[in-house]
């Protein structure tokens, strides 16, 4: 186990270009530490984490077995603490309308219980009921693929990830990053896979936070500090 202010090394057999590029940014000298920060873990008095690190544990977390299926209004809270907010007649249309119904049966589809790592590529790929909600999501008015993605991560934590801006311009654009990713978690015996378990238990992140966001926090993060202007 490697020591509390230093991140976990890698094996190095990432072959994927989006795995070489998490392996290298996840073996970053500050990883641990901005885990710990954005979460909160051993911070000073009067200093707050990030917003963020209630993402997935406001209101017991949406993929709770009762409202797994369906979008609510507490999960339409939770996307706020990343920054983002869905439009008032989209999240009425979900919470009171017939995008909610779609969005629902929709959601049945989709495993709850599974990491990405753990399940085959046809549960992320195109045309597959987590591709549907996407575009259902990013295709209404004013939603868009950064909005979409929040809200499926937090129905689906362990499998469908946060994307947005600031981690695109990290890690580049694959013409799927749902696929991209699950082909970097399961590579090389998922040593990738590994290693983000591995640095939330050094950080000390609680377990219901999912590999998926400790990568996401990790990219986001060291990004972030590193002041790059990120494109639209």
């Amino acid at each position: 186990m490697a020591s509390p202010t230093a991140a976990p090394g890698v094996s190095g057999g990432a072959s994927s270009p989006l795995g070489q590029r998490l392996h290298g940014l996840l073996s970053s000298e500050r990883v641990v530490g901005d885990l710990r920060r954005y979460f909160g873990i051993g911070l000073p008095p009067g200093v707050m984490p990030f917003t963020g690190s209630r993402f997935e544990h406001l209101a017991g977390g949406g993929d709770r077995p009762e409202v797994a299926d369906r979008i609510t209004a507490e999960d339409l809270v939770a996307v706020q603490t990343l920054s983002v907010t869905v439009p008032a007649p989209v999240a009425l249309d979900i919470l009171e309308g017939p995008l909610g119904v779609r969005l629902s049966g929709l959601l049945h589809a989709i495993p709850g219980d599974i990491n990405m790592v753990d399940t085959d590529a046809d549960v992320v790929a195109d045309d597959s009921p987590a591709d549907q909600a996407w575009h259902l999501l990013r295709d209404q008015p004013d939603v868009g693929w950064v909005i979409a993605g929040k809200l499926l991560a937090r129905k689906r934590p362990q499998l469908l990830p946060v994307y947005d801006r600031v981690v695109r311009c990290a890690v580049g654009r694959p013409p799927s990053f749902w696929l991209a990713l699950h082909t970097a978690l399961r590579e090389d015996g998922a040593a990738l896979h590994r290693q983000l378990l591995e640095l939330r238990q050094v950080a000390r992140v609680p377990e219901t936070v999912s590999a998926l966001r400790v990568c996401d926090v990790v990219v986001w993060m060291g990004h972030r500090a590193e002041g790059h202007a990120c494109p639209r």
